[in-house]
């Protein structure tokens, strides 16, 4: 017997979502920063057993869309919340604004398992725990409530065999040897837009896109050319920075992650041009991936 579906993982931005995804597939596939909106696009993370096949879905966290990107970002959500066999809907315990309504009747209509995971108790205490597992039950009440703490590692163990015994019996959906739907130049982007996030505050980071014009292996190492785009002139000023420090630092980084995940040597060329409000622009949005 052979068992196989897809797990979204949905919630709030910054409630852990794409933690909890690299912690459960045991290596990094997502993006992590404490800067909201820092996963943009749907990812696919595939975990495979000899009688399983779980596919993994991280999703941008919700929110109330300001802009063009914004707007698919949320599209990528919706999307996710109709082809689940189960949810992991994750909740950050010591998150202090009201909950994600538009989250809570959706999981609530639809006919699947919710594993509703209450985030970080490493932060908080046996009281307010005691409280938030009633607030959760009585808002969905067919939730199966698990606390943990993604960053941690703190009864993430008993997730896995959870979604097992919920999953239907399929044939895997996926080769048994692919941990992932995204090609290799994704995780490139991925990887230099996290560091920008990192480094940068304000507008900087939320302006940016990664377009990664080349990925070429030659004797064992990978020669890479990556544009990045910003809004206005001025934040290229900033972004390159004095004497071109601010952008060094950046592919630095970026690229002895990137040798970590490919496991080779690289070779990483960063430019940096304008493209005038990209963000809100259709057509930029479709070459970016936003579709």
């Amino acid at each position: 017997m052979h068992k196989a579906g897809f797990v979204n993982i949905v919630g709030k931005p910054n409630a852990g979502k794409s933690t909890l995804l690299n912690e459960l597939m045991g290596e990094k596939l997502a993006i992590v920063t404490q800067k909201a909106q820092t996963t943009r696009h749907r990812i696919f993370g595939i975990h495979n057993e000899t009688d399983v096949q779980i596919v993994f879905s991280d999703t941008p966290g919700v929110l109330e869309p300001k802009y063009g990107l914004q707007e698919k970002m949320m599209d990528f959500v919706k999307d996710s919340l109709q082809d689940a066999d189960v949810f992991l809907f994750i909740v950050d315990i010591t998150d202090t604004s009201e909950p994600s309504e538009f989250l809570i009747q959706k999981l609530n209509k639809i006919p699947v398992p919710v594993l509703l995971l209450l985030n970080k108790i490493d932060e908080t205490n046996q009281e307010i725990l005691e409280q938030k597992v009633e607030e959760w039950h009585q808002r969905i009440p067919k939730a199966e409530i698990l606390p943990i703490s993604a960053l941690n590692a703190f009864n993430t163990d008993i997730i896995l065999p959870k979604i097992k015994s919920l999953l239907p019996e399929n044939p895997p959906y996926y080769d048994k040897d692919q941990f992932t739907d995204k090609p290799e130049r994704f995780f490139v982007n991925e990887s230099i837009r996290e560091k920008i996030l990192l480094n940068f505050d304000q507008e900087i980071p939320y302006s940016v896109e990664v377009a990664t014009e080349q990925f070429k292996e030659k004797e064992g190492i990978i020669f890479i050319d990556s544009i990045i785009y910003v809004e206005r002139d001025s934040q290229k000023g900033i972004l390159i920075g004095h004497k071109g420090e601010a952008i060094k630092k950046v592919g630095t980084e970026a690229r002895l992650d990137l040798e970590k995940f490919f496991g080779k040597k690289i070779h990483l060329n960063l430019f940096v041009k304008v493209k005038k409000d990209w963000r809100k622009n259709e057509k930029d949005l479709k070459n970016f991936g936003y579709q």
